[in-house]
């Protein structure tokens, strides 16, 4: 399992830092499909039809940024592989990302995804 900050998500952080873009609601997205997310990764391996979830964020540590949200599944039964921190409701800007999952949910199931992001 590969967990990577994305280049695209570290040049966002360095556009929060300079107040070049404001950081708004950040969103959590999951993925069916198959891959291995390298550091040039913008998107997830086959998202699921299910909107993506409003992530909470908190700063559990001085150098660290933690995003959490829980995500229901409406359709039938998927195999989750892959999930990550988006900027946007839709498409948006993949700033975390993680592989190698293997979560079966059925209708009505959910997951409460945590990334945490350590600056160092």
């Amino acid at each position: 399992m590969a967990t990577m900050y994305t280049q695209v998500g570290e040049a966002l952080i360095v556009d929060f830092i300079d107040a070049t873009v404001t950081p708004g609601t950040h969103y959590i997205g999951a993925g069916t499909g198959a891959g291995s997310f390298v550091k040039a990764t913008e998107v997830l391996f086959t998202e699921v039809s299910e909107a993506r979830p409003a992530a909470s964020k908190s700063q559990p540590a001085v150098d660290k940024n933690q995003w959490q949200a829980t995500q229901t599944y409406s359709g039938a039964g998927k195999t989750i592989t892959n999930a990550g921190v988006f900027n946007a409701l839709t498409v948006g800007i993949l700033i975390v990302a993680v592989d190698a999952l293997s979560i079966t949910v059925a209708a009505g199931d959910s997951i409460q995804f945590t990334f945490t992001l350590e600056q160092t």
